[in-house]
């Protein structure tokens, strides 16, 4: 059996067949990125236009100063996010999405969409493991 990376792709078959040995790890990369859970919160609150930080803070319950932070800057430097800062007194910074963002935005959306909507169902599923099998441990 031939080996993947004598052909030059990841894999044989499937959506990673396209995609070239030498670009998996960053492909993987980017794919992590946008899909944490923060990452794909942000660029969902962004769809209405810039918004400051503490704005941005009261539209994501559960996230903290350290990892809305950490997003940002993250989402940024990938050029997902726009940042612009004005000089005022006292200082304003806005966050916007990005051309690259904007594109990603409606994958994101479906996908909150898609977790919302089966929230019960996959709370039952997880129930019902955990009563048949009670030494599982869950992540």
């Amino acid at each position: 059996m031939r080996d993947s990376a004598d052909t030059g792709m990841a894999a044989w078959v499937g959506p990673c067949a396209s995609i070239p040995v030498e670009h998996m790890d960053f492909v993987r990369q980017v794919l992590d990125r946008v899909g944490d859970k923060w990452s794909m919160l942000v660029i969902a609150v962004l769809e209405s236009g810039p918004m400051r930080y503490t704005d941005l803070r009261r539209q994501i319950p559960g996230i903290s100063q350290r990892m809305l932070t950490r997003t940002l800057r993250q989402l940024a430097d990938d050029g997902l996010v726009s940042r612009t800062a004005y000089a005022e007194v006292p200082p304003r910074v806005e966050y916007a999405l990005a051309p690259l963002g904007g594109e990603l935005h409606d994958i994101v959306r479906q996908l909150i969409g898609w977790a919302a909507d089966h929230h019960d169902e996959i709370r039952a599923n997880r129930s019902r493991l955990d009563a048949t099998a009670p030494s599982r441990a869950r992540p």
